[in-house]
């Protein structure tokens, strides 16, 4: 039984290639991507933008993580939110507290500071999602949320927020009425094309700028594989 905990747990340690070697092919693509959403955004500065998928399994937290870490490693400070209230993954990620959070912050039951967590990458702190809520859509489209990234954008340089699949629930089109933009995550060989299209004019459909497409999961000549970046 103790043998079967510690593999559970550690399938859910997820690791993070832009800290572990941020001088690998595929921290360059990650660092790729931030170049390519700070031209995409080049008539206003981005201060904060949601991350998402068109399903589950795409890759869409690790991608918003290691996204998180090249900007914090290019001297701004992030913030990065857990707002997948249904599955969150980036106390894991992190491997930090999930008593408090994201959840705690909207219900009232604690302050923004008292919920910063900060991690063990400079310049990067983050929120957890908290115990998980029996109405997520509710407190990600109440004013509280509203209040809560503006309260973010005042002290942080670029927040960044892990949202759920954009096709499976409404949360991820609440989140990108309240950002800059908007950031779609799908991966190669398993979203298919019309899922994706769907994917993007949800998104579209949101007053904030959908910023591009990460396709994740690109495999290339050997034995690994990396991300890529398009426009859309």
């Amino acid at each position: 039984m103790i043998r079967r905990k510690n593999q559970s747990r550690q399938n859910k340690i997820r690791h993070l290639i832009t800290k572990l070697n941020p001088l690998s092919p595929i921290s360059e693509q990650f660092r790729t991507i931030r170049t390519n959403l700070q031209f995409a955004s080049v008539d206003e500065e981005l201060e904060s933008m949601v991350v998402t998928s068109s399903e589950p399994s795409e890759g869409k937290s690790l991608t918003v993580a290691n996204l998180a870490i090249v900007y914090a490693q290019q001297g701004k400070r992030v913030l990065l939110i857990d707002a997948d209230l249904r599955k969150p993954t980036v106390h894991y990620t992190f491997r930090l507290d999930n008593l408090t959070g994201l959840s705690t912050v909207l219900v009232g039951e604690e302050s923004f500071n008292n919920a910063v967590q900060i991690s063990d990458v400079d310049n990067l702190d983050v929120i957890t999602s908290g115990p998980i809520p029996p109405n997520p859509s509710e407190l990600l489209g109440s004013k509280r949320m509203k209040h809560f990234i503006q309260e973010a954008n005042r002290v942080y340089d670029l927040v960044i927020i892990d949202s759920p699949p954009v096709l499976a629930v409404t949360d991820a089109q609440v989140l990108a009425n309240l950002v800059d933009g908007s950031l779609l995550v799908v991966r190669s060989g398993q979203t298919e094309y019309e899922t994706a299209g769907k994917a993007k004019e949800a998104l579209e459909r949101s007053t904030s700028k959908l910023l591009g497409t990460v396709l994740n999961d690109l495999p290339k000549k050997g034995s690994n594989s990396y991300y890529y970046y398009y426009g859309t």
